[in-house]
């Protein structure tokens, strides 16, 4: 089971950077519920492992693009995000006090917090795309205009998966003319 969630979430990873045209730099949060990739109800089967092998799944081919990892942390910890400290000063973000557990965080953020080289916790982040894995609730941490993306693959494991680009707003009116590679 756990290389079957590293390959599909390997997968999903490859299949929305694609689809929502990240570039070097970008940010993609992802919410994960351990719980429901194995089987079980949200919050009640926290599971490092499944979340480790998800962890191992996105993670490469995420630092392979240069694309930044927010690991959400689960509603015990209001949704806070586990980030690398260098997207702090590139994102002008203040950093919170707190350091994610299984039952208290979630195992998924856990797993972000014990890999990356210099963990660092903040509130809020305004995401280029996300993936939520579980019904994690993610739309608060992406960008206004955000924008569905459909994957070959709709769950991780037995968890439902949702993804998301976002896009600049349009702006204007009836004569107004849009950039097409923004949509």
């Amino acid at each position: 089971m756990l290389d079957k969630l590293r390959e599909q979430s390997e997968q999903a990873a490859q299949e929305l950077l694609e689809a929502a045209k990240l570039r070097e730099g970008d940010l993609l949060v992802v919410g994960c519920s351990s719980s429901e990739a194995t089987g079980q109800r949200i919050g009640t089967y926290s599971s490092r492992e499944a979340a480790q092998a998800i962890f191992d799944g996105l993670y490469p081919v995420l630092r392979e693009r240069g694309i930044w990892l927010a690991a959400q942390c689960c509603e015990h910890l209001n949704r806070v995000l586990i980030v690398e400290e260098e997207v702090l000063h590139r994102y002008g973000l203040e950093q919170v006090n707190v350091v994610p557990q299984p039952k208290a965080g979630g195992s998924f953020a856990t797993a972000a917090y014990e890999e990356f080289s210099r963990p660092a916790a903040v509130e809020h982040v305004r995401a280029h795309a996300g993936m939520d894995i579980g019904g994690t609730l993610i739309g608060m941490h992406l960008r206004e205009v955000a924008v569905p993306v459909r994957l070959s693959l709709s769950r991780i494991g037995e968890a439902v998966l949702l993804c998301a680009r976002t896009r600049p707003k349009f702006v204007g009116g009836g004569r107004a003319c849009y950039d097409e590679e923004l949509m």
